[in-house]
């Protein structure tokens, strides 16, 4: 005692002082709708942190910029650096990533003192049964189940773009084909208006011509309109606005972010890459993570039937006698054991399993869809194929007839109509069959090179300090 007040203040008051100086302090920070609005608003691909992403990822520097022409890789690392769900994925990971600190912290020791009688005391808490350790694993499994989930994200992500740049490149392509068509269509036409002048033909014929122009004008005016449609959905599908992509050129040429191409795509319905999809797809994984998380949970509810001690000490100071104490306190599992949350997490890990079993055979189920569609595809554009060769001999038959003066212009020009409608078919089957080869690709969901290239994308700007 000192001047009357408990000397043990004076040791716990500047302990606690200097740590609680040690403590974080909140700092607040504002989420504004109109700012992510004019952030988004303000994406470009001309933005020089994308070059940088571009080139890191591609391992070699980008001369022009920004690009004059994207090509579906290329387009991949955009979409992979702008668009919402990856950052939303990364955030979640984040969070779980903070778990395994909150997991790795051991509890603190509590102190109190008294002032009548002077008086000191320190409460340790100690955990047992191994608790720690399944809150660590816990905690750990969990965050790598949400790490896959990125990769499930990026499939996703992946998987759509692919799709609007095959239908841009597709609705653009056959707007090509539909004005020739249209061309050979007006010419003929012509011919036969000029032949009906003449006497040469009857009214229905021509008739016929002029309704099958309207219907092919029809259908350039849908190809167009679907063109545009494709083009401004391209900017969803990337992450950015519609204005950050007018007037920019996009390619496709049906290889894949490894640059496989088509006719290389054999090895996809291969068993070793079946075995391969079921045993490593990303959203497979998270679901093993979270299995693992749930049997640690389990490990954990069970490992709290056994109650934790806490070792306590203490001094007193009672009529000018120094009194020292020791003691260990525990919880007397007399009513409750723990039943209720082990029932809880072992319920938990049987859903979780049923939860995998479940989505592995719909994997099963998507692949066998997306082999049987690729194979109905080749199928089919083999024949289209066919079809447009044998058109396009006929073609060049009635190209010599004709000069040698052995077929007129019309005859010439229905040959010409016949090979631009099986070409037009021959596309078709073409985007059909590339179709199935995105579905496959969607389905088997081949781990990424570098899975820190998806970890890794734009930093959010949404928020900022309040000052």
């Amino acid at each position: 005692m000192k001047n009357g007040v408990p000397w043990g203040l004076f040791i716990v008051l500047p302990l606690a002082s200097v740590l609680i100086s040690g403590c974080q302090h909140f700092q607040p920070v504002s989420l504004s709708a109109e700012r992510s609005a004019s952030d988004f608003e303000a994406r470009s691909l001309s933005d020089p942190s994308l070059k940088q992403f571009l080139e890191k990822n591609i391992g070699h520097h980008v001369d022009a910029w920004p690009l004059q022409s994207w090509d579906f890789p290329s387009l991949t690392l955009v979409a992979f650096y702008f668009h919402p769900s990856l950052n939303l994925s990364r955030a979640q990971w984040g969070v779980a990533q903070a778990g395994v600190q909150v997991a790795f912290g051991r509890p603190n020791p509590a102190g109190a003192v008294s002032i009548f009688p002077p008086a000191v005391s320190f409460d340790l808490p100690i955990e047992i049964a191994g608790k720690r350790g399944h809150k660590i694993a816990q905690a750990q499994q969990l965050s790598e189940s949400a790490r896959m989930k990125i990769a499930t994200a990026a499939w996703e992500v992946r998987s759509n773009l692919r799709a609007r740049l095959l239908d841009y490149t597709a609705a653009k392509q056959r707007a090509i084909l539909l004005q020739k068509q249209s061309d050979i269509v007006l010419q003929q036409t012509h011919l036969l208006e000029a032949r009906l002048s003449a006497g040469a033909v009857a009214l229905p014929e021509v008739t016929s011509a002029r309704v099958a122009l309207i219907r092919n004008r029809a259908d350039l005016a849908e190809a167009a309109r679907q063109t545009a449609e494709a083009h401004a959905r391209m900017g969803e599908a990337l992450g950015l606005p519609a204005q950050a992509i007018e007037g920019v050129e996009f390619t496709f040429d049906g290889s894949d972010a490894r640059g496989t191409s088509p006719a290389e795509s054999e090895d996809l319905t291969s068993a070793s890459v079946r075995r391969e999809a079921l045993l490593s797809r990303p959203d497979l994984m998270a679901l093993l993570a979270e299995y693992a998380a749930s049997q640690s949970a389990l490990q954990l509810a069970i490992a709290q039937q056994y109650p934790d001690i806490r070792l306590g000490t203490g001094y007193q100071f009672d009529k000018s006698a120094n009194q020292w104490t020791l003691g260990v306190t525990v919880d007397l599992p007399v009513f409750n054991q723990n039943a209720g949350p082990i029932a809880q997490a072992d319920a938990n890990r049987t859903e979780t399993a049923a939860r995998f079993i479940a989505l592995q055979a719909e994997v099963i189920a998507k692949i066998d869809r997306a082999l049987a569609n690729r194979v109905s595809a080749l199928a089919q554009l083999s024949e289209m194929k066919q079809l447009a060769e044998m058109q396009q001999a006929r073609l060049q038959s009635a190209q010599a007839a004709f000069h040698a003066g052995l077929a007129d212009r019309l005859d010439l020009n229905a040959a010409q109509l016949e090979a631009t409608i099986s070409a037009l078919a021959e596309w078709d089957a073409l985007v059909r069959f590339q179709q199935s080869i995105g579905q496959l690709e969607e389905a088997f969901q081949r781990p990424f090179k570098a899975l820190s290239t998806i970890e890794q994308g734009r930093s959010v700007a949404l928020i900022k300090e309040i000052p």
